[in-house]
């Protein structure tokens, strides 16, 4: 499922890594759900629950609304091992947030750890089961998720508990598990278990016990990365913060597609991808319609390797276009014209 967000556009995302080449060769179907999907609010969702929430209830005194399809389903997560500038790291939990939350789950950004404690009691709530499968081949480190380094690590991590994962994701990334609030708050919780050492290991334990000793999200943050935590914590709080929830928000969109679409990417991005892309998993990434599996899986991934090929002219022209997606797309337009049309 892909739900809408304001500075991404999903359809180009399927197309452009290849998510939608596997999931039509396995004979499944991508699931937008901002397009013809039919909301409910949490509240009616999930009754007496609500009034658990650490932070929802506050940030949404009315609720929000999450898609219906998603009550009684059994929910695989499939997140990748990377850090993030507002959570130190971001797996399992985290993939609920752009799933549960419609458009304006940036107002959460302030109250990110709390949000995650909630999504994560909305889901074992309405889903019949839950399940994660974290992609560790590549693992990504520094300000993340947009600007990171990719690693190749060589690891697939899978649980039903996705405290417990995203846990072992953090203590192989080489962070304290329990020192990242939402892991404690779950683990506090009773949502799960964030404690290492009380998490069973399966498989291949020597793996377990590596530490990439990553030096996180923060140590060299971007210029963006710097800005909205100054919006969100620091001294730009009361005076921009508000914005972002009335209908001059998109300012904040304009402002992320420019420096990560239109400079950061076409000025850092090969560089900082140079060697996943010729690695055997680029490789892979970029010849997987032609190679072909046997049950140990690809003897052979070719031997070229993926260019960045977006640079000058095309890349700029590119990030126009993302850009008029989430002008178009972003909530506060949106619903005027929704008003509009009534």
């Amino acid at each position: 499922c892909h739900n809408r967000t304001v500075v991404v556009d999903a359809h180009l995302g399927e197309r452009e890594n290849k998510q939608i080449n596997v999931v039509q060769a396995h004979g499944l179907a991508n699931i937008h759900l901002y397009e013809g999907e039919e909301w409910i609010n949490v509240h009616d969702a999930v009754g007496d629950l609500s009034a658990k929430f650490l932070c929802l209830n506050q940030v949404f005194p009315k609720g929000f609304f999450i898609p219906k399809r998603f009550i009684g389903e059994n929910i695989i997560h499939l997140p990748t091992i990377k850090t993030h500038i507002f959570t130190t790291t971001t797996g399992a939990m985290k993939n609920a947030f752009g799933g549960l939350l419609n458009e304006r789950r940036h107002w959460t950004h302030p109250v990110i750890h709390e949000t995650l404690v909630d999504l994560l009691m909305i889901q074992r709530h309405i889903h019949r089961g839950l399940f994660a499968v974290m992609d560790g081949t590549f693992a990504g480190d520094g300000p993340g998720p947009r600007c990171m380094t990719p690693y190749v690590k060589n690891i697939l991590l899978a649980s039903s508990d996705q405290v417990a994962i995203d846990a072992i994701a953090a203590q192989l990334m080489g962070f304290d598990p329990l020192s990242i609030k939402y892991i404690r708050l779950a683990h506090e919780q009773g949502l799960g278990c964030g404690d290492p050492k009380e998490i069973e290991i399966a498989g291949d334990s020597e793996a377990a016990r590596e530490n990439w000793k990553f030096v996180g999200p923060f140590t060299k943050m971007t210029f963006a990365s710097r800005m909205q935590h100054r919006i969100y914590w620091g001294p730009l709080k009361k005076p921009l913060e508000w914005t972002l929830k009335t209908v001059l928000a998109p300012w904040s969109y304009i402002a992320s597609v420019v420096y990560h679409d239109s400079f950061w990417y076409p000025l850092f991005a090969k560089q900082k991808m140079n060697k996943a892309l010729n690695s055997e998993w680029g490789r892979l990434f970029h010849n997987w319609d032609q190679v072909r599996a046997n049950d140990q899986g690809f003897p052979d991934v070719g031997k070229n390797a993926p260019e960045l090929e977006r640079s000058g002219l095309r890349v700029l022209l590119r990030s126009f276009k993302v850009l008029m997606t989430c002008l178009k797309e972003a909530p506060e337009f949106a619903a005027r014209k929704r008003y509009r049309s009534t």
